[in-house]
């Protein structure tokens, strides 16, 4: 199985890619600032799964990284609050909705993360 078939990876992926498309909307003192900040924490939710999943062999090192996948979902989170917060992005409705995805993404990798363990 790949890593591509892992819905947490799928879900993270359409995020990452969702949050890319809407930083591009952000004022332009926004986009190089917490614009890439945000870019960044959201495609490591992504890069993580798929590196602790290369590494499941390992339970340790698997469990490690979807850690630091679940870490990068709340650093996305506060980002995304900052932006909110400073003015730079006003679209409630467009924060509701990466929030929710957020939210979701953090249970899966949560439950990933207990499943993992039981094993």
């Amino acid at each position: 199985m790949s890593y591509k078939k892992l819905k947490i990876w799928q879900l993270a992926k359409e995020l990452s890619v969702e949050i890319h498309t809407m930083t591009m909307q952000l004022p332009k003192f926004e986009l190089y600032e917490t614009g890439s900040q945000i870019r960044r924490s959201s495609k490591s939710i992504r890069s993580n799964i798929v590196e602790g999943y290369g590494r499941r062999r390992y339970k340790a090192d698997f469990i490690r990284f979807l850690v630091y996948a679940h870490s990068s979902v709340d650093e996305t989170r506060d980002h995304l609050e900052t932006l909110i917060e400073t003015g730079s992005f006003n679209d409630q409705t467009e924060f509701k909705r990466i929030s929710e995805k957020l939210d979701q993404t953090g249970r899966m990798i949560y439950k990933y993360i207990q499943s993992v363990e039981q094993r």
